[in-house]
């Protein structure tokens, strides 16, 4: 069997059909993201190594959960791990609506929300691999960069979507169900149920047979090099998903969630607006350049004077951020053959929720000792870092030619 690719003019009106639950899943980490680490230390009373790391601990849970993703996109197909996604999101909005009401026991509705998110982590990562092969099986490979582009289109403009509406929900409080920390549990769930009737009545793609069995370490063999250059790209993301809103707060700046919207609004312009310059220059050009300009912004946000400059920061990380995966991935995935691009998504991806995941409370535990400028200083010497592994990485491409 091979790809079935369809005629240029439907290509991203395909892409999109699926695409969208990449966006609601997003959304929901958007909601979350902005709220979370405030509930945890406003309304629970712990500190700001444990909010962050009530953040990061969704990606662990992503991380945990991507070889599993891969295997069943691999042997059971994309729409079923996606429909399971689906209703994990939406027990991960009811873990967190619940903990709303549990403020009384602060370790009780702690343990609630790490298990939303959590929840939300193995959500992630079943809906977001899965949407990427499906479209692959969809449109066709040669389409792979447009295909990881709209997806992260609908990744980070997801959460720029959210944050806001989650900001506005909190802020509102009271006691009507509807609003606040509840208010923002209750829509997640609302979100991802919307997506299951959607996903039912998408086509779904049988599973190629495989010529021979390659494990998950095999792939994460062939595809490492790609994931360590993104996993020091994304150790910015890490520190401006987890820490950014307490960044704001200790400086007593308002606009953490337009700082968030702006990181989610640059990302998907640059998406939209550079996407093509993959191909045209290659993913490795195009990652140092991305790194280069992410280093940048972390400067910015190290040493940003008032809020503008920090949303300036969180702007020109997002620009920077923008293009790194599909940048990367491509490569990644021509490393396999099309029966295993499941595993070698879920294993390229495993790098990103390693270096997110990791990176929320260690740099947490910084903020104490030396504060937020070293805390986002380091993170730009982790780009900067990447930078000199994709200059590698063309070194080794222009031996081998």
């Amino acid at each position: 069997m091979t790809d079935n690719t369809p005629p240029a003019s439907s290509v991203v009106k395909t892409i999109l059909a699926v695409v969208v639950f990449t966006l609601f899943c997003y959304c929901v980490i958007g909601l979350q993201m902005a709220v979370t680490p405030l509930f945890v230390r406003e309304k629970l009373g712990f500190n700001s190594a444990i909010a962050g790391f009530a953040v990061s601990v969704q990606y662990l849970a992503t991380f945990a959960t991507r070889a599993g993703a891969g295997h069943r996109i691999d042997h059971k197909g994309p729409k079923y791990v996606v429909l399971v996604g689906l209703y994990a999101g939406i027990a991960c909005g009811v873990f967190i609506a619940v903990s709303a009401y549990l403020t009384h026991w602060p370790v009780l509705a702690l343990l609630c929300v790490l298990a939303g998110r959590i929840t939300l982590g193995f959500a992630e990562s079943w809906v977001a691999t899965a949407v990427i092969v499906w479209n692959i099986r969809r449109v066709g490979a040669a389409h792979t960069a447009q295909v990881i582009s709209w997806n992260g289109v609908c990744s980070y403009g997801g959460i720029a979507l959210g944050a806001p509406i989650a900001t506005v929900l909190y802020q509102a409080g009271g006691t009507s169900v509807l609003t606040g920390f509840s208010g923002v549990g209750l829509l997640c769930a609302a979100l991802m149920a919307i997506g299951l009737p959607l996903a039912l009545k998408q086509p779904a793609v049988a599973p190629l047979p495989a010529s021979q069995p390659v494990s998950f370490m095999q792939t994460l063999n062939k595809v490492w090099p790609f994931g360590m250059a993104l996993a020091a790209g994304s150790v910015g993301f890490g520190a401006i998903s987890a820490l950014l809103t307490l960044y704001f707060s200790d400086q007593h700046w308002g606009g953490a969630a337009l700082a968030l919207t702006l990181f989610g609004t640059v990302f998907v312009l640059t998406r939209f607006g550079f996407t093509r310059q993959i191909m045209r220059r290659g993913g490795v050009n195009v990652a140092f350049i991305s790194l280069f300009v992410e280093a940048l912004g972390l400067m910015v946000l190290a040493y940003a004077p008032t809020a503008f400059w920090a949303c300036v920061g969180a702007a020109l990380s997002g620009a920077g951020f923008s293009l790194l995966f599909p940048a990367l991935g491509v490569g990644a995935v021509e490393r396999v053959g099309p029966e295993n691009r499941g595993a070698a998504i879920g294993a390229f991806c495993v790098f990103l929720d390693i270096a997110i995941g990791v990176s929320g409370p260690l740099l947490g535990l910084i903020i104490p000792l030396w504060g937020y400028g070293v805390l986002f200083g380091i993170t730009a010497l982790c780009a900067i870092i990447g930078m000199a592994m994709c200059y590698a990485l063309n070194t080794q491409k222009g031996l081998k030619t």
